[in-house]
């Protein structure tokens, strides 16, 4: 068996692989693991310059077994996702091999963690990175969709996010996270930015805030990979009044300016303390919870350069520590 980076030249045997998946897109979703005109580039660059997703292949006697996707978080380079892990019907230790590939890998170059969000009914799935990939059970987010939308203008203070909003989405952000999910939920910063090759990831991202006399009240944003269905994520402060209603409008407005027809799907994180408010709301308004997404973790820790005087090797994890002779 062999693990390699994903070719052009392999397109039609992962076409084959993928066919028993039995949907129409099945070429569209080959094509776009495959980017040819700039996967080289990618490959050559350090961790903090790549801009693209990466794929990888298991190969058997010339046949592709498995494939795995990465994608770094934009403005966070060493905070990994996987975003596809694909393997014949049965061979879960192909993909086992895949991931535990991967974390070598990127670790080895930098990455610090790597996050994998699978739906909740993928039991088998969901027990391959638990228990055969040490990824851990994190936290989880609820997908509601919006049958049929029906924008409407309301009058509420809002305004496009810049890169100099940052700094205070990022503060926003981290102070309603639940403390339980902060070491592994709190976002730099630098996330909250419009990156520099950001017309060359998947999809797009718009961010928008919502301010009262020169005060962060909320973070929204708009991001979709195929121009039709929308995801809606809404962060507001503990505390004070936010009108869902109003800011889900002005959210599906700015999708109508761009297109009539669309799939809105509002997110609702568990790991955020009005989580539980915003899903009585959700309720209220009959609008359809279609998924519930498990968010696993697995943190790359090395060796401490630091010798001690035993000449035991320590590995700091959180607050406890494994020593090996």
């Amino acid at each position: 068996m062999q693990i390699r980076r994903l070719t052009c030249f392999d397109y039609p045997k992962l076409k084959r692989m993928v066919s028993y998946l039995c949907t129409d897109d099945n070429d569209k979703a080959t094509k776009s693991i495959i980017n040819a005109p700039v996967s080289f580039l990618n490959a050559m660059l350090p961790l903090r310059f790549k801009f693209q997703p990466e794929s990888f292949i298991l190969v058997e006697n010339n046949e592709i077994l498995g494939l795995i996707t990465t994608a770094q978080t934009p403005g966070n380079p060493y905070k990994i996702n996987i975003t596809r892990l694909i393997f014949k019907e049965n061979l879960y230790e192909v993909g086992k091999q895949l991931v535990d590939f991967i974390v070598q890998k990127l670790g080895g170059k930098g990455a610090t963690s790597f996050t994998v969000t699978i739906d909740q009914c993928h039991e088998e799935l969901f027990n391959l990175f638990i228990q055969g990939c040490g990824f851990r059970q994190c936290a989880s987010e609820t997908l509601w969709k919006i049958e049929k939308p029906v924008p409407a203008n309301v009058d509420y203070h809002w305004r496009y996010a810049q890169n100099s909003d940052a700094k205070e989405i990022a503060q926003l952000y981290n102070s309603e996270l639940e403390n339980i999910y902060k070491p592994s939920l709190v976002r730099h910063e630098k996330e909250f930015q419009e990156v520099f090759f950001s017309g060359l990831y998947e999809g797009y991202k718009i961010r928008y805030v919502i301010e009262d006399v020169n005060k962060l009240l909320g973070y929204f944003s708009i991001s979709t990979n195929d121009n039709l269905n929308y995801i809606l994520d809404l962060t507001t402060a503990s505390g004070y009044d936010i009108e869902y209603e109003k800011v889900i409008n002005i959210m599906l407005c700015e999708i109508a300016k761009k297109r009539r027809a669309f799939y809105p799907i509002i997110k609702q994180k568990s790991y955020i303390k009005n989580s539980e408010d915003f899903g009585k709301y959700l309720q209220s308004k009959n609008y359809t919870p279609i998924q519930t997404q498990q968010i696993l973790v697995k943190d790359f820790y090395k060796p401490i350069t630091e010798q001690v005087d035993t000449g035991w090797k320590v590995f700091l994890l959180g607050e406890n520590q494994i020593t090996t002779n």
